[in-house]
């Protein structure tokens, strides 16, 4: 009977990380922003909730294939494109989901995001300097001189925008998984308190100042680091 449980729940846990590796797929599609040669999605927080119910390995497999397929559907950019989006989609969802794999509570949680946001951040900053001057031909001098006007700005507010998404919908992801069999009963379950008031209105507000940033980029009327 055991054995049985045991292979339910492994079952439903490939089908789950199958699940939200196909939303992050859609979700990128869908949920988009140029910038300059960079694109603002909101893929990562789909990724890193995967991460948060089925842990880091999940987040990780999920990001490779995520980036697989989006390099040989849609991405102009490619290996350079799929190198980048497994290194940041993977170093954001992983870093979260290891710290609240091993600390789970609200303040793992928010521990978890904030250092999920500063590794992104720090991964791309290096990894930009490596890649990006053999994808657009130019000096690593060039690259280094977009790091505080573009690189390291754009790469905080898509982090924060997803750390935000994220931290609005893991409880109630989380709770709907659990009522579906695809999570245990002994996970905590969504409760409307002043805590998750507090929450909401957070995520809601860093949301939004993410957007409103990307939208007064994508109009000329702002510009990272002036």
């Amino acid at each position: 009977m055991n054995t049985n449980k045991t292979f339910q729940m492994r079952l439903r846990r490939m089908v789950g990380v199958a699940l939200f590796t196909a939303l992050a797929y859609v979700v990128m599609l869908l949920i988009h922003f140029p910038v300059s040669f960079l694109t603002l999605d909101a893929k990562d927080a789909v990724i890193t909730l995967c991460g948060l119910c089925f842990g880091p390995i999940s987040a990780l497999v999920s990001s490779a294939i995520v980036a697989l397929v989006e390099m040989v559907t849609v991405s102009s950019t490619g290996a350079y494109g799929f190198v980048m989006n497994v290194l940041g989609t993977a170093t954001f969802s992983v870093t979260v989901s290891v710290i609240y794999k091993y600390r789970k509570s609200f303040f793992g949680a928010i521990i978890g995001l904030v250092s999920g946001v500063v590794a992104m951040t720090a991964v791309m900053m290096v990894f930009n300097l490596i890649v990006t001057p053999r994808y657009m031909h130019v000096e690593v001098a060039q690259v280094r001189s977009m790091i505080p006007t573009l690189l390291l700005p754009f790469n905080l507010v898509k982090a924060t925008f997803n750390a935000a998404i994220v931290l609005l919908l893991y409880k109630p992801v989380s709770n709907v998984l659990q009522k579906t069999g695809f999570l245990p009963k002994s996970e905590a379950t969504l409760k409307f308190d002043r805590r998750t008031v507090l929450v909401t209105v957070a995520a809601l507000a860093l949301m939004a100042a993410a957007l409103v940033i990307i939208f007064q980029v994508l109009h000329g009327t702002f510009k990272f680091g002036v």
